[in-house]
């Protein structure tokens, strides 16, 4: 949810700056930020919308997706449309909530330290590491490089998203808030970035234009 740029006073709510934040994750939790329309931060047209974004992103560049994992897939709001798009997908659905796990079967577990005897063609992380303190974080960005043979969709509230972008109100503000460059520079050691979100695996035998990437 996007908003206008807000007064000083809002602008400089102070998020998290290290340590854990212990978000419980819990059924109250996603009752206000997805379940409850009247106070979720996102639609599922908006999601539909992001999944043809993502299916059409790898068809452009020649990518077929046989392997992908979605860490920090929340409710599978962009799993449904997915499966739909990449139907020859096996699909890995990482999550740390319990609550999740419990409700829709999903694998427990914690992308900074998460591990597969294979990687994944399509790597999505979607507004889940600013949940994470700096190391951890940064421990999760390296394993993309390990996880990761061919596409990486990522993506972070960031500290000016918080001041200019989202909608204070159905935006949990119980996170750790950085500059996009944190992201990149560590990002850049692994991947080259396209823009959109997408970012390839360096090495990947896959090819688009000069003018269609950011470097």
């Amino acid at each position: 949810m996007s908003r206008e740029r807000l007064p000083d006073q809002v602008r400089d709510v102070p998020a998290a700056a290290a340590g854990d934040l212990r978000q419980p994750f819990d059924r109250a939790y996603y009752q206000r930020y997805y379940y409850d329309p009247r106070t979720a931060v996102t639609t599922r047209r908006e999601m539909n919308a992001r999944a043809r974004l993502i299916a059409s992103f790898t068809e452009h560049v020649g990518l077929p997706v046989r392997r992908l994992l979605d860490a920090g897939c929340g409710t599978g709001l962009l799993r449904t449309p997915l499966k739909r798009l990449l139907p020859r997908a096996e699909y890995v659905c990482l999550e740390t909530s319990p609550y999740l796990c419990s409700r829709y079967g999903w694998e427990h577990g914690r992308i900074e330290e998460y591990r597969s005897s294979s990687a994944f063609d399509l790597l999505i992380c979607y507004d889940v590491l600013q949940y994470l303190d700096d190391a951890a974080a940064a421990r999760a960005l390296s394993n993309f490089g390990r996880l990761s043979r061919g596409v990486l969709y990522f993506s972070a509230l960031t500290r000016r998203d918080w001041e200019w972008n989202c909608d204070p109100v159905r935006t949990d503000s119980n996170v750790h808030l950085r500059a996009a460059r944190w992201y990149r520079l560590r990002l850049q050691r692994n991947f080259r970035e396209i823009g959109a979100g997408f970012w390839l695996r360096r090495g990947a035998p896959l090819t688009v234009w000069e003018l269609e990437s950011i470097f």
